[in-house]
């Protein structure tokens, strides 16, 4: 049978990763562990004891190139595209196992995940989804940056970014309740610049790097193209922001709007409107398209 949007879902199966990650280039081994309704995406840190760390606001630690979060003095970084896939394909529950403090990079986007979940299959579970939705505006601004979210139905998105030539100016706008995010957000990938590399290797940022995992662009143009989308870049800033917005917990009901912004204004717009319990209310579900419904596999309502 078909499984129905508005109810929680978790993998049917473990599932594991292999890789590096793009700023350690520590390897690491990740395991995806199938949870119970209620219970969210949990991380667990299998090198330290088993330490958990929920991919909540509260546990957002520093942001800059990616976003990490630090429960304790325990930390797991480059939490981005594997949240963003989850919301994405519409699972609310997992474990998920990493033996190193850094998420794999894999390809660079959220597409290895999503083909693993329609491979493996989700399951659907007997609790109600909840919503976060958006009753009045809440804004960030910093300088020409700019990230807002505003009462509105479905995940609705307007993106827009603005780097130096040879990116220039892109914008996406789409919904991610019609169900594009498999075909239009997934496989875009991480981005830098050439002339960035030295600066960000001293501060031991990108020892993971390579023209396997993200988009290398030199004043010249991309250098390992070709690119999956002609507005690659803008399309893997709005895979970013859904990995970032799930640390609200739930996955939004609104609209969002974003210029120039980057994680750390993603996850401030996390905070901020969290902390404003008067600017949205818990809600059960509105119409969205499942992601889900290319498994061929027929899927089974399990209890909790």
């Amino acid at each position: 049978m078909a499984l129905e949007a508005h109810y929680e879902r978790t993998i049917r199966t473990e599932i594991e990763f292999n890789g590096v990650g793009l700023h350690s280039g520590a390897p690491v081994k990740m395991r995806l562990v199938p949870a119970p309704a209620g219970s969210g995406i949990v991380f667990r840190r299998t090198d330290l004891d088993n330490f958990e760390i929920p991919a909540i606001g509260r546990n957002v630690a520093k942001v800059s190139y990616a976003t990490s979060l630090m429960r304790g003095s325990v930390l797991i970084s480059t939490t981005e595209h594997l949240l963003s896939a989850l919301i994405g394909f519409g699972v609310d529950n997992v474990i998920v196992e990493v033996d190193n403090l850094e998420v794999p990079i894999l390809d660079g986007s959220a597409l290895p995940y999503v083909l693993a979940f329609q491979a493996h299959g989700v399951k659907q579970q007997r609790r109600k989804r909840e919503y976060l939705k958006v009753l009045k505006e809440v804004e960030v601004r910093e300088g020409s940056k700019f990230i807002g979210v505003y009462p509105g139905e479905g995940y609705g998105i307007d993106y827009s970014i603005d780097f130096p030539e040879p990116i220039g100016y892109e914008n996406f706008t789409g919904d991610l309740a019609t169900g594009d995010y498999f075909n239009l957000i997934a496989p875009a990938r991480t981005f830098g610049f050439k002339e960035d590399e030295a600066m960000l290797r001293n501060m031991g940022l990108i020892r993971g790097v390579s023209d396997d995992c993200a988009i290398i662009i030199s004043k010249q143009g991309v250098e390992n193209g070709p690119l999956r989308f002609a507005d690659e870049f803008v399309r893997h800033k709005v895979l970013d922001l859904i990995g970032d917005l799930a640390l609200a917990g739930r996955r939004i009901q609104g609209r969002v709007v974003a210029e120039r912004a980057g994680h750390a204004m993603h996850t401030a717009l996390v905070q901020r409107l969290m902390r404003d319990r008067s600017a949205w209310e818990l809600a059960h579900g509105y119409d969205e398209i499942d992601e889900s419904e290319t498994v061929s596999e027929v899927l089974q309502t399990v209890d909790a």
